[in-house]
Formats: C-alpha cells, sequence, structure tokens
C-alpha cells in the first residue's frame, strides 16, 4: 500500500495464465510505430520537454537559494540572491563536469551532472550528492574527491541523524544507539543494553525496516529523544528469492493486523555526553503516527509526533492508540522522567494531525499547545492551555482544511501554513497558503491564485517560494512576502512548447456525483491525441482507492501521469477519480468507508464512469477496464469480483488483496481492530478478495514481485489459490526478485499492462514484444 522505492536485483519474469484464452483480436494490428508514438507520452519522454519548471528551491540562508532549472540545452544549477532579484551559475559547471569525471574515472557531461542536492561546507567546498554517492569538490570546480556513500552499508557506514549544530551524528549498530564526531570520525556507544529485536532507535514497521535511526536531537545538540523498539514478540515475514543455487531468504518482524502482540516502543531520553538513558515513567507505546500509522512516516524520515522545548527543558508528544481512535498529547520531565498527559482526543474512526505533516505545535514559553482536529468535519486548528489541559480558542474556523503547518513565530503569535478548501470557487483539491494570529482571526491568503502551491519558506520565514500551477497549466515560480504575500522577484515560468510539438494535450478535468448522487467527484479524463468524437472508445479506469491518498494524485502541472496518456494514445479513454473514503475534503468524505475497505470507493468509481457514460457518447460503456497498483491492484480485483458485470478486463498490480496479511498499523487504522465472532466469522472477512473470487467473468492479470516486502507476495497468491478452486481462469504475472516497485522491470510490466488492454478491451492486436526504450542515463 505504500510507496517504496527499490532497486532489486532482477533475475527475469514468469508470465502463467492463460493468454490463449483471450478473446480473438477482431480489430486493428497494431505496430511498433504505434507504441512508440505512445511511448511518447511516458514520463521519462516527456517530463524533460518541459522548460523552466522549478517546483521547488532549496534555501542556503535567509538571502540566497539554489535550485535546478531545465532546458533544451540541458541542467542549470543555479544561486539566486534575493536582495539582487538576479539568479547566477551556482558553479562552473564545466570545470565542475572535468572534476567529477577525474574522480568517477568516466566522462561526465557538464549540462547532465545529475546532482539531486548539494550544500556548502563551513570551509566553502560543495557537498554534493550523485545518486546517493557524495563527493567535496573545490567551489570553482577545481577538484573532487569521493564523500561517504548513503548507499554503502556495513559497519561504518551506517545513516546517521546530523546534530542542529552539526558537529555529531546519531546512528544505530549491532541494536544500540552511538553518536560519531563529523570532524574526526570518532565513535561513542550511547547505549549498552540493546539486544536482537529489542533495540534503540530501530526502523522496523514491518513494511518498513531500515539502518536508519528513528531519533529527535535537542536543540541544544545536547540530548536525544528516542525509544527502545520492542519486537521480540513480533511475527516474522519471510521471502526467499530467485537464483542458482540456495535461495536468498529474508525474514524480519512484520506485525499483522489482529496479533495479539505488535511492535511496541518505550520512550527514553539519551544524554550525550554522559552516556546516560532516562527511561519515561509510562507504560510502553503502540508504534503509531498521528500522521499515518508508523511512528516514522513523515518526509524528512524523522520521528513525526515528537517536540522539544526551545531551551530543551522538557519533551512534547503525542502517543496513539492501536486503532489510532484516540490521541494523547503529553510532556516528559526530562530531568525526572514524569509524564504528564496534557489532554487527548477520541474520535468514533481515527485521529489524524494534518495531510502530509504532523500539525499539533509545542509553545512551552507561553504554556501552549496548537492542537489540528476534525471536530468540526474540517481540519482545523485549535489553541489549548498547556497547564489545565482546557481549550482556549479555534485559531481557524469553517470549511476547508488546514493540511501542513509549515511555520510558527511564536514571538509574534503568527502561523503559516498550507490549506485546501477553503475559498469559493477553488478546486478543493489546490493547497493554497495563508497565515493566521494564534489570537484567532480571518486568515490572510497569501498565495491567492486558484491553482496548486508547492511553498519553499526561507529559513528566517520572511520570504518563500511559491510555484503554483494546475493540471492544465505549467508552473510558474515567483518570491514572495511571507508578511502579505506581495510579489517580490520572479524566479522562472515554465514553457511546454516542446512538449506540446509532440501533439501533447493536457488531461481534461472533470466532476461527476458520488454513490449518493450529491457529492461532486474531481477527476482527470486522458484522450488520443487523435481523438474522433464520432468513434467509440473502451475506458480505462485508473484507481487507488486511499484511505490514505486518491487516485488522480497532485493538482500541480505534470507532463505525464503514470502512464495515462501513453495507454490513452493506444485507443483508450482513461480516467483517475477521487472516490468518497480518500482525504483532503471533509471528515466525512474521508470515513465513507471506514470499517469496509471491501468498498475500495467501487460505488463511486462505478456512479463516476455511468455518469460519463451518458455524457459522453464516445465512451463504449460496453468496454470498460481498471488497474492499479498495490491499493489499486487490491481495489481492481474487487472491481473483477463484485462488479463484474461493468469492469471486463483488469490488471491488479501487488495488491494487498486480505489486509489480515497486511501491515498491522496501517489495516487496523482502516479497517478497525479485528472481532471474532464465536463461530469464527470475523469482520475482516468481507474485504478478502479472496473470498470473492468466484465472482469473476472478465480477464484479469494478476502480477507481483517476488520479493515485495511492503505488500508480500502470499496475497497475491491467496486470491490465485481461491481463483484455482473456483476453476476461473486468469493470468499470472511474477517478478522473481522485485520489490513493492518492480525496478528494472518496471518498463517490463507497462508493456505487459498495454498489450493486455489492447488485446482484451479494444479487441486489438498489439506488437510482439515490443521493446520500450527509456533514454541512457
Amino acid at each position: 500500500m505504500k510507496v517504496k522505492k527499490h532497486a532489486p536485483r532482477l533475475a527475469g519474469a514468469l508470465v502463467m495464465g492463460a493468454l490463449s484464452a483471450t478473446v480473438a483480436a477482431q480489430g486493428r494490428t497494431l505496430t511498433d510505430q504505434d507504441y512508440a508514438k505512445a511511448e511518447r507520452y511516458v514520463g521519462y519522454n516527456a517530463a524533460p520537454l518541459v522548460d523552466h519548471a522549478v517546483q521547488s528551491v532549496t534555501w542556503l540562508d535567509d538571502g540566497h537559494f539554489w535550485y535546478r532549472d531545465h532546458d533544451a540545452s540541458g541542467d542549470h544549477y543555479l544561486r539566486y540572491d534575493v536582495a539582487t532579484g538576479k539568479a547566477t551559475p551556482a558553479f562552473d559547471h564545466a570545470s565542475l563536469a572535468a572534476a567529477l569525471a577525474k574522480v568517477l574515472g568516466k566522462p561526465v557531461t557538464a549540462s547532465k551532472l545529475g546532482i539531486a542536492s548539494f550544500s556548502v561546507g563551513d570551509d566553502g567546498r560543495l557537498d554534493l550528492n550523485l545518486k546517493g554517492k557524495h563527493y567535496l569538490c573545490d567551489a570553482k570546480g577545481g577538484a573532487c574527491t569521493a564523500g561517504k556513500d548513503d548507499n554503502a552499508e556495513g559497519v561504518g557506514h551506517e545513516p546517521g541523524v546530523l546534530s542542529p549544530d552539526k558537529r555529531s551524528e546519531a546512528f544505530v549498530r549491532d541494536w544500540n544507539l552511538w553518536v560519531r564526531d563529523v570532524a574526526t570520525g570518532k565513535e561513542a556507544q550511547l547505549t549498552l543494553d540493546g539486544v536482537e529485536n529489542y533495540g534503540y532507535a530501530t526502523d522496523n514497521a514491518g513494511w518498513k525496516h531500515s539502518n536508519h535511526a528513528i531519533l529527535v536531537w535537542s536543540p541544544d545538540s545536547k540530548q536525544i529523544a528516542t525509544f527502545q523498539q520492542d519486537q521480540r514478540k513480533t511475527g516474522d515475514m519471510v521471502i526467499v528469492g530467485t537464483n542458482v543455487g540456495h535461495p536468498k531468504v529474508e525474514t524480519w518482524k512484520y506485525p499483522l493486523a489482529g496479533d495479539k502482540d505488535v511492535t511496541m516502543i518505550e520512550r527514553v531520553i539519551v544524554d550525550v555526553a554522559g552516556h546516560k538513558v532516562l527511561r519515561l515513567k509510562m507504560a510502553p507505546d503502540q508504534h503509531r503516527s498521528t500522521l499515518c500509522d508508523d511512528v516514522s512516516c513523515g518526509r524528512d524520515g524523522g520521528w513525526d509526533d515528537v517536540q522539544w522545548a526551545p531551551d530543551a527543558s522538557s519533551l512534547a508528544f503525542v502517543s496513539s492508540s492501536r486503532d489510532h481512535k484516540q490521541a494523547w498529547f503529553r510532556v516528559a520531565d526530562v530531568h525526572s522522567g514524569e509524564v504528564r498527559t496534557v489532554f487527548d482526543e477520541s474520535v468514533p474512526t481515527y485521529y489524524e494531525s494534518g495531510n502530509g505533516k504532523v500539525n499539533w505545535q509545542y509553545l512551552p514559553e507561553s504554556h501552549e499547545v496548537v492542537w489540528f482536529s476534525e471536530r468540526n468535519n474540517w481540519g482545523n486548528l485549535y489553541l489549548y492551555d498547556l497547564d489545565s489541559g482546557k481549550l482556549k480558542h479555534a485559531i481557524t474556523t469553517g470549511e476547508g482544511n488546514v493540511t501542513e503547518v509549515l511555520k510558527l513565530d511564536a514571538k509574534t503569535r503568527t502561523l503559516w501554513f498550507r490549506g485546501v478548501g477553503r475559498e469559493q470557487g477553488v478546486n478543493p483539491y489546490y493547497q493554497q497558503f495563508y497565515k493566521v494570529s494564534l489570537d484567532g482571526g480571518a486568515p490572510t491568503l497569501l498565495a491567492p491564485e486558484p491553482a496548486d502551491h508547492t511553498i519553499s519558506l526561507s529559513p528566517d520565514g520572511r520570504l518563500f517560494a511559491d510555484a503554483w500551477s494546475t493540471p492544465t497549466t505549467p508552473s510558474v515560480t515567483v518570491l514572495r512576502s511571507a508578511d502579505d504575500g506581495h510579489v517580490v522577484g520572479s524566479i522562472a515560468k515554465a514553457d511546454i512548447s516542446r512538449l506540446l510539438a509532440t501533439g501533447w494535450k493536457a488531461p481534461e478535468p472533470f466532476t461527476v456525483k458520488g454513490r449518493d448522487g450529491k457529492t461532486d467527484l474531481y477527476g482527470l479524463m486522458f484522450k488520443p491525441t487523435n481523438f474522433d468524437p464520432s468513434k467509440k472508445y473502451p475506458v480505462i479506469d485508473y484507481i487507488y482507492p486511499g484511505p490514505q491518498t486518491g487516485s488522480v494524485g497532485s493538482r500541480s502541472f505534470s507532463a505525464a501521469r503514470v502512464d495515462h496518456q501513453a495507454l490513452a494514445e493506444l485507443g483508450f479513454i482513461v480516467v483517475a477519480i477521487d472516490g468518497m473514503g480518500t482525504p483532503w475534503r471533509s471528515k466525512a468524505f474521508h470515513d465513507a468507508y471506514y470499517g469496509n475497505i471491501g468498498d475500495n470507493t467501487l460505488p463511486d468509481q462505478v456512479a463516476g464512469l455511468k455518469e460519463l457514460g451518458k455524457r459522453y457518447p464516445w465512451i463504449d460503456m460496453d468496454r470498460v477496464g481498471v488497474w492499479g497498483h498495490s491499493g489499486g491492484g487490491n481495489a481492481t480485483a474487487t472491481a473483477m469480483f463484485r462488479h463484474a458485470d461493468l469492469f471486463k478486463v483488469g490488471i491488479a498490480e501487488s495488491g494487498n488483496h486480505d489486509n489480515r496479511n497486511y501491515e498491522d498499523d496501517w489495516a487496523e487504522k482502516w479497517q478497525g481492530l479485528e472481532v471474532t465472532d464465536k463461530d469464527g466469522k470475523s469482520n475482516y472477512d468481507d474485504q478478502a478478495n479472496q473470498n470473492h473470487a468466484a465472482g469473476l467473468k472478465g480477464h484479469l492479470l494478476l502480477a507481483h514481485g517476488t520479493m515485495d516486502d511492503n505488500v508480500p507476495p502470499y496475497e497475491t497468491l491467496l486470491v490465485v489459490d481461491a481463483l484455482i478452486k473456483a476453476n476461473k481462469d486468469f493470468d499470472l504475472l511474477l517478478i522473481p526478485n522485485a520489490h513493492h516497485g518492480y525496478a528494472s522491470a518496471s518498463n517490463y510490466m507497462m508493456r505487459k499492462r498495454w498489450d493486455y488492454f489492447v488485446r482484451n478491451l479494444a479487441g486489438d492486436t498489439p506488437p510482439k514484444e515490443y521493446t520500450m526504450k527509456p533514454p541512457k542515463d
């Protein structure tokens, strides 16, 4: 269900099933040229044709930031001076390319440096990140030396969490917490009693298991808040590789929904200089987050629900119940370990603290807490008294959601946040930017264009870079004042001339009514560039049912969304609809199928498709297909089994088909805790796709990576077993050694997806074994 990037070895692909049973093609015979035309609109070909699309910037200090610009001549790394409003090269690209070529031992093109990020050290040298490998280079590009390798494994290569003063980094080794001096490399062990499956700061949520350290440094770099994670009673997950000889076996702790014993955390504070561990005086906590599920799920990879006081005198954190229905705001005394519960919130379904980041804020100096709640059906901010735990007043009110609190100035009592749905007549998914007083009052809209805004605040919060766009209009990036939003300077304006020259057309936004016949649902439609309204086109529904995100994805401009336009080019109408049960709208909208994951937004997909079919005579409602990955794979199988009269062809990739075989914290948040009756029936029975496999009527292709450590491959095999027992024809593609993302096999999977719909939904014949041609690095 969760998106996770891997680069696994690929041993090949195994295709099983009943391809011979497909419908005899009655239509066109497509050629390599037809597929090549479609491939023009795959992301790796379309995205490079967008010039000057600067989506975000990286601030170097209060007055300077850098960003990557791109045009037909290649990539340009620029440094912007806010005082002058001018951008200049961040370094000499040619000299740097030559210096990198020497240390890499191969040619480097100045216009294709491939720098993921860079920073400037105290010595003036550039620390360049190229695919996780760091190179320290003279600012003028004179010479480079190899630095640390983020991809390296083993002792001495553990990824560290840098302290605020940048002098130390903490890391995990042998189940214990260590610290390393950045300048000298000297290491010291901070904890001594960590043992296997009962270690400090360990990053293991089941679906996620890495060697990163989960902790929060105190502002003065003297203490570390972390936990000892107890997985000694947690059940194991086992997956087996494919190779010649004895197979590689991976085993790790993976708690499942319904397990009696799941992973727990024991909160501690570590005195770095004294090597002392203070265990907080409270019972073990669930490894849960108010943002999503695991304790660490935010974009920065840190510990989401923990904040230090500015003077490091106390520590605030939020605990969540196993079912996510209750959250407790707590404060710990960092000297005694005493813990005080200030207040708590209980909800009938699940509590969340925002969309995109945890939004609560700890303000000990004014004895206050900013708290996020959806108690009025919308995500708003509330101010609490830290001493009494009583509500003082609402900071924001009314319809629309606060999605991300980006900055809080305690002195001026001003808070800046991204929000959606707060402006009448504006698409409710467009992120806009506001400031508001902690003392209440109407928020000030700082990014007013009716578009999706990506915000990059300066360190001092005085300015922000604002990149705004829509699915149909490319980005404009400007520098604005955080006080009133006025434009201070221009950064970039995207140019899609080269993209348009290929015949590319933007997707068409649309709205349809949901299952209730009243609620507006928003979607995007992709047509062939040679669309002919006098023809009838089969329609393909791309689905991701949530509940943590939807089918459409970002509302910012994108040259390619998955392979929707490419697939449309082969003779289809492709649609994506955000159904009820997905986020960003009201709490009631998001709660639509709580406790009933088998819903998968499909009543809304069906209603929306039927409305589009009535609205547009060129949509052939007798030829409807569906596909999705992960949660979308689950929903696709559900569609084919339980709505078989509508959906004729489906491709279910890596689906979590029975959430009793998936990670506990995700499933128990959305389906609830498992309850089994005396007769053995469970509230999880209905959501299990294998229990509905006998309903299959059309063509179904199941796909899964055999080393998927997010959604284990056994999820798909449960469905395979049920289909065999039901004597159903289906197709199966297993990708040996691939994880949740198919890595080097992803283009093969894309081609198989095209072939399957072309053959079985359009009734055409695909070219034999077309080879995708992504550009080489």
